[in-house]
Formats: C-alpha cells, structure tokens, sequence
C-alpha cells in the first residue's frame, strides 16, 4: 500500500507550517476584503447610524469568522482549502469558547505563536498547545509528504540532558542570536538600507517595507528553529548522548 493510503497508517497527520501558512494566506485575503468592503460601503453611505452598524458588523464578522467555522467545521476557508482540520485533542471539532481562546490567543502572540511548532512532537503551535488541539490533514487520502509529520518519536530521558539544562542553553542561544540580529540590524541601518524612521515609526519606502518583512521573518525562523534543536538536544552546551535509543 501507499504511505498515504489512510488504511495503511491510520495515524494522525499534524500539518507543517508551510502549509499552515498558506491557510492564514487565504483567511487573511478574506479578512481584508470584507474589511475593505465596509469601508467602501461606509464612505459612500451618507446616513452616520447606517455607517456605524455596518462598522460593527464588519468587526463581528471578523472576530467570529475563524471562531464559528472552526467549532462548526473543523476549520476556516483556510483550513478547508489546504486539507486541514482543526481537532481536539478529546477528538472532533473544538468547541466555540475554546475556537474563540484558540482564535484570541494567536491574534495576541502573532506570528510568534508558532515559535514552539519544531520542539513539539505534534507540530503545535502556542495556541494549540494551551487550547489542547491540534492541526491534521482533513483527508489523508489527498494528502501528500511534505505537507504534514508524523508524531515525533521522545527521545530515551537516558540520552538527554535534563530540561533545566536543554532550557537554560537554549536561552543562551536565543540571547546570542538575537545580540546577533540587532547587530545586523545596526549595519544595515548604518549603510542606509533601512532608516530610523521606518525603524522606530513604521514610516517605511517600498523597499524597506519588504528589508524589514525579511528581517522580522529571519528573526522568527532564527528563535523557532533554535527552540527546536534546544529541545530536541542538538544545541551545543546540551547535546544528547550518542547512543540515542528511542522510546
């Protein structure tokens, strides 16, 4: 049978972020488009209580769109789109107050939420973790390798540094990594790439809008793929023994 035949591995399928991302794509184009779509229809409304209602109700639709799919369908027309589902961890879809934390929580961290995705065994980002569910495919069938993990096998404690250790030194590495970046940041404000306008007040060209894009992205790659191989003891300072025998 195929590895992707569902009847020959019936084990979950927990999404990779590349695809992930391409369902926040999808969801954000939708987000702005209704947002957009209010505020063309608002400035061309000349009644002030018809503008006010629509405002709002633009907002509820936005604040309830990922909440009410997800809890109803298992996911947003993202999620849909890219095969992806959302599950919990009890099994089916999460319930609405929990899709509403899930929802609320990475609204707050941001693109920073999915920081933790490589030192967990089931790809999960913060708010799945604090929401207990995860991401999987929707249809194993359709799904394809480079989409999705399997479970991460843990590692025999045995081997491993303990977790104050792997911790600390991963801490470490996230404080040299980060002196790292703002040095580089530094020289490339010196030499004029960037400005401290657009640094310290948003007020950025063309050109250093896609600089400062870059750099926010290479920060977040830097911080996750470091909490990754800090938790997995691949991080010089707390490196697991050799002999790794998994459990």
């Amino acid at each position: 049978m195929s590895p992707l035949d569902p009847a020959s591995d019936s084990a979950p399928r927990y999404a990779r972020f590349s695809r992930r991302l391409r369902g926040m794509l999808l969801d954000w184009m939708i987000a702005m488009a209704v947002l957009f779509g209010a505020v063309a229809l608002a400035s061309n409304i000349r009644n002030d209580t018809a503008a006010r209602a629509l405002g709002v109700a633009a907002v509820a639709v936005l604040l309830l769109y990922e909440p009410l799919l997800v809890s109803r369908f298992g996911g947003t027309l993202g999620h849909i789109w890219t095969n992806l589902r959302v599950v919990d961890d009890r099994g089916g879809n999460v319930g609405f107050a929990k899709a509403f934390l899930r929802f609320l929580i990475k609204s707050l961290l941001g693109w920073y939420s999915f920081v933790s995705m490589m030192a967990t065994r089931r790809n999960q980002a913060v708010h799945d973790l604090l929401t207990r569910s995860t991401v999987q495919m929707r249809d194993a069938a359709k799904a394809r390798a480079g989409q999705f993990i399997a479970e991460r096998q843990e590692v025999n404690d045995a081997v491993m540094p303990s977790r104050l250790r792997r911790t600390l030194v991963t801490l470490a590495w996230l404080a040299v990594g980060i002196i790292v970046y703002l040095v580089t940041l530094d020289a490339v404000l010196q030499v004029g790439l960037l400005s401290s306008a657009c640094l310290d007040r948003d007020f950025c060209s063309p050109a250093e809008r896609v600089i400062s894009i870059a750099a926010a992205v290479v920060l977040l790659l830097m911080i996750a793929v470091v909490i990754g191989l800090g938790w997995r003891g691949r991080l010089f300072g707390a490196r697991r023994a050799q002999a790794d025998v998994l459990v």
